[in-house]
C-alpha cells in the first residue's frame, strides 16, 4: 500500500505525524511519500495545489491532509486547497461520521454517518458582481455527480447495514436543484432496494433534529453546502471539531482529512489533538483499503485512550501523549 502525505498548514505538521505512525503499526509495509498543498504552499509557490501534488496522489490512490488555512478574502491567483483536490480528483463524496465516545461525548448512543456531495453545489466556485452592489453565486447540481453520489450512498449503507437513509435537502424553494438532487438519489437507491428505507428532512428540520433527536439518525446525505454546516453541528455529540474526521471518497482514490483546519493559535504549542487525524486514517482503513478490522482496532485504541485519560485530566494532554497513549494500544 502507498500514503501521500500532505500536512498542510499549521498544525497540520503536527497532528498528521501522528496518523502515519498509527497506520506504519497497522501495515508495517506501508510505502509513504510526502507533497505540499495549502496556503503556506501558495505563498511560497504561487499554488495551493501544485501539478506534481496532483500527480503523486493519482499515482498512490491515497492521501492523508492535514489542515488549510484560507484568507477571508479574495486573493488573486489562489484557491483553497482542499476544493482544488476534490474537484480535481473526482472526490465526489465525503464521508464524516458521528459518534458518542466514552467520557467526552454529551449524550451515548448516537453512531450516525453524514455524507456529502463534495463536488458541486455551491462550491464549484462561480461568483460574479451583475453590478457595483449585487453578487451573484452560481450553484450546479448535475445528475451525473448525483449518481455517482447516490452509489457510494448505497455501498456505505449496505457496509453499515444501515435501517434508514435521510435524504436532506431544500426542494420547496430549491426545486430544480434540490429536486434534481433529491430525485436523482431516490431513483439510484429504489434501483438497489432501498427504496423503503429512505425518508426525507429539509434542512431547517434536519438542523432541528439533529440537536433535539439526534440518535434518529442513521445514514444522513445531503448536497456540498448544507453537508458542510450539518456535520459541523452534529460533530458536537462527537465531542467537537478536534474529534472529527473525514474521507473525500473517489473512484480508486481517497483522501483522509481532519476537519478541525490549522488553528494558527495553537500550532507549534505541542497541544494539537491528533485524534481526528488518527480516526481519519481509520477512514482510509475502512472504507478505501477495506481494512475493516484494522479500522476498528484503531477506533478501539483511540476509546481506550479516551477511557483511561478520563474527563478531567484529557483536556490538558499533549499531542506527543495523546499519540503514545492511542499508538501503545495498537
Amino acid at each position: 500500500m502507498q500514503l501521500c502525505v500532505i500536512p498542510g498548514d499549521g498544525i497540520g505538521h503536527e497532528v498528521i505525524p501522528v496518523a502515519v505512525s498509527a497506520l506504519q503499526r497497522l501495515l508495517p509495509g506501508l510505502q509513504t511519500q510526502t507533497a505540499d498543498a495549502g496556503w503556506e504552499c501558495f505563498q511560497r509557490c504561487g499554488s495551493s495545489v501544485p501539478e506534481a501534488t496532483l500527480e503523486q496522489l493519482r499515482a498512490t490512490g491515497a492521501g492523508l491532509f492535514g489542515a488549510v488555512s484560507s484568507p477571508a478574502r479574495k486573493v488573486a491567483g489562489y484557491r483553497s486547497a482542499i476544493l482544488t483536490l476534490r474537484q480535481q480528483l473526482g472526490l465526489h463524496c465525503n464521508l464524516r461520521p458521528v459518534r458518542s465516545w466514552p467520557v467526552i461525548s454529551p449524550r451515548s448512543g448516537i453512531d450516525m454517518l453524514i455524507l456529502r456531495e463534495n463536488s458541486e453545489g455551491l462550491y464549484v466556485g462561480r461568483e460574479h458582481m451583475e453590478s457595483e452592489d449585487i453578487a451573484i453565486a452560481e450553484r450546479q447540481i448535475s445528475r451525473a455527480a448525483c449518481e455517482q453520489f447516490a452509489a457510494r450512498i448505497v455501498e456505505v449503507a449496505e457496509q453499515r447495514s444501515a435501517r434508514r437513509v435521510t435524504l436532506v435537502h431544500k426542494a420547496n424553494v430549491l426545486p430544480l436543484t434540490c429536486g434534481l438532487f433529491r430525485d436523482t438519489c431516490r431513483q439510484v437507491l429504489a434501483a438497489h432496494g432501498w427504496e423503503t428505507q429512505v425518508d426525507e428532512r429539509l434542512v431547517d428540520v434536519a438542523a432541528l433534529q439533529l440537536v433535539e433527536s439526534p440518535n434518529s439518525f442513521d445514514v444522513l446525505a445531503t448536497t456540498n453546502l448544507f453537508g458542510d454546516i450539518l456535520s459541523d453541528l452534529a460533530c458536537y455529540w462527537s465531542g467537537g471539531l478536534g474529534m472529527a474526521p473525514s474521507l473525500n471518497w473517489g473512484k480508486g482514490i481517497a483522501l483522509a482529512e481532519p476537519v478541525h483546519g490549522s488553528a494558527p493559535d495553537i500550532a507549534g504549542t505541542g497541544r494539537a489533538n491528533p485524534i481526528a487525524a488518527l480516526l481519519s486514517a481509520a477512514l482510509l482503513l475502512r472504507y478505501h483499503w477495506q481494512e475493516l478490522e484494522l479500522a476498528a482496532r484503531l477506533d478501539a485504541a483511540v476509546e481506550g485512550f479516551l477511557v483511561e485519560a478520563g474527563a478531567v485530566d484529557f483536556a490538558d494532554r499533549t499531542t506527543e501523549i495523546i499519540a503514545d497513549g492511542v499508538i501503545s494500544r495498537l
